[in-house]
């Protein structure tokens, strides 16, 4: 059955794309636009650079040629804000439109950089990016942790590495390294690695390999999460951080112990070359060996050598033997002149011995005390003649000084003794008062204070009288009270005691004055 015609017209797939890219050539020939850099890698091996221009909605793919970029004064660089000026064409190869950049000029720093420097900032104070809490590697790790995708190409890299230079027992711990929750998921495995106990049913990882491809910012921003950064500064197990190529970073490269350029990187430098350490080893036991029998050949030598050059011991004593019978020779007269030098130093002490002899010393005194004589005595004579006269004078002085100030402070002191008499309670007693206490021995200055029962303590000049206290009129006392008592009023009154009935103490109380009969009746 025939088609219909059409008189639509027909284009080839190179026809319509250079329809397209004259079309739009024409009508953005020159234009300046503003986004951020995203995905740049430097230049490639070309010299031509690629990377890609975005804001918030959209993103452009970008070009410069290696002639431009040798001239631009500002370079680009990942998450740079930029104003680029270029031309926008189509790539044929890609159905794809991109921007052809002839200048770039700066126009702030992305977004997303501005939030990666503030984060970085804020961290590096807390101290997590310092190089004194870095700890060093394992040198050669029992069982190594990978924290990556198991299905992408990064493990498998991994391992191979691993197995062509030293094979080791590899645990790896799923998670997604790329979305929303990547940053979660990788610190999870830290953790985790981590809470493992040493010779547990899964062995404990003696480091850490946190692993990915590279990619843009965006991708890799899972590597920048704060708790990611955290849970691998507080891991007791040494991390490696090996997320991107060489020029991506992350804020898990400043937090980790070690930065490896690619995950490769990583696993060498986890472990050595087991076939170079072999051959290391083998080098050493060879050159050990050689060098101990090179050691003992010299020294075998050298003992060779210092046993011809040793003498016999015939030559050794030859010289002492040949010595000693010079000095047996020289002995006899040596011991003569010694004695003689000796006998005459003995001759020399002797002499001046006799000269500085206790008895020449005597006698020389003896001689000088002869001539001095008598003239000591006689002249001590007449000293004691002139000095007596003065020597009685100042005796009697000083006798009559003795004698009146012994008088002044006899008087002085009577006169104290006597003022001490007239002050004394003593006295006063005597012109017929009494002094009375109770039965603690205070002094009683009134009467009111005693109560009838109380016992109280009567002083007179010559004893003393217990008593006690009686309410009454007086009537016991054999007389009556004094006149300036009241009628019916009560006055405390002493009950006689056994001492007070004794004729000694009746006479007392009737040569009492009429001013203690008043108080007490006795």
């Amino acid at each position: 059955m025939n088609q219909p015609a059409s008189n639509a017209a027909e284009f080839t797939v190179s026809e319509l794309s250079g329809a397209l890219k004259r079309t739009i050539e024409d009508a953005f020939g020159h234009v300046r636009l503003r986004g951020e850099i995203s995905g740049f890698r430097g230049p490639h091996s070309s010299g031509h650079c690629y990377f890609s221009l975005k804001d918030q909605n959209a993103r452009i793919d970008a070009v410069i040629w290696r002639g431009v970029y040798g001239r631009l004064r500002i370079k680009p660089q990942e998450g740079l804000e930029v104003v680029a000026t270029g031309r926008i064409t189509t790539f044929a190869g890609k159905s794809s439109y991109q921007i052809i950049i002839d200048t770039i000029e700066p126009a702030g720093v992305g977004a997303l950089m501005a939030l990666l420097d503030e984060r970085r900032r804020k961290l590096e104070a807390q101290g997590l990016f310092a190089e004194a809490r870095k700890r060093p590697l394992p040198y050669l790790p029992r069982v190594i942790g990978v924290v990556t995708s198991p299905t992408g190409a990064v493990i498998r890299d991994i391992l191979h590495r691993l197995q062509d230079r030293f094979p080791r027992h590899v645990l790896v711990w799923p998670v997604r390294v790329q979305g929303e929750t990547s940053g979660e998921e990788v610190a999870a495995g830290v953790r985790g690695f981590n809470a493992l106990e040493p010779g547990g049913a899964i062995p404990r990882p003696d480091v850490i390999i946190v692993a990915r491809g590279g990619g843009s910012i965006e991708d890799l921003w899972g590597f920048n999460d704060e708790d990611l950064v955290h849970a691998v500064a507080e891991s007791a197990i040494p991390v490696i951080s090996a997320v991107g190529h060489e020029t991506d970073w992350t804020l898990i490269d400043l937090v980790a112990d070690r930065r490896a350029p690619t995950p490769t990187g990583a696993a060498e430098m986890v472990v050595p070359v087991r076939l170079d350490l072999l051959a290391t080893v083998h080098d050493l036991s060879h050159r050990h060996e050689d060098a101990m029998l090179r050691r003992l050949e010299r020294l075998r030598a050298d003992l060779r050598s210092a046993a011809r050059a040793l003498p016999t011991p015939d030559e050794i004593l030859s010289t002492k033997r040949q010595r000693l019978d010079l000095a047996a020779a020289r002995m006899p007269a040596a011991l003569r002149a010694n004695a003689r030098g000796l006998e005459r130093r003995f001759t020399q002490a002797g002499q001046r011995l006799e000269r500085a002899s206790p008895r020449l010393a005597a006698a020389r005194a003896r001689v000088a005390l002869d001539a001095i004589g008598e003239r000591p005595r006689q002249a001590l004579s007449a000293l004691t003649t002139r000095l007596r006269p003065r020597l009685d004078d100042l005796g009697a002085r000083l006798h009559y000084l003795h004698a009146a100030g012994l008088r002044e402070r006899r008087a002085l002191l009577d006169s104290r003794v006597a003022l001490l008499n007239s002050y004394s309670h003593k006295a006063t007693l005597k012109r017929g008062f009494v002094l009375v206490t109770d039965g603690d021995g205070a002094l009683v200055r009134e009467g009111a204070t005693l109560h009838a029962g109380d016992p109280v303590t009567l002083t007179f000049h010559d004893a003393k009288r217990a008593a006690q206290i009686t309410d009454g009129d007086g009537a016991g006392s054999g007389g009556e009270a004094p006149a300036t008592r009241k009628a019916g009023a009560s006055k405390p009154t002493a009950t006689k005691s056994p001492a007070a009935k004794s004729p000694t103490a009746k006479s007392a109380a009737r040569k009492s004055a009429p001013g203690q009969r008043s108080l007490f009746d006795l």
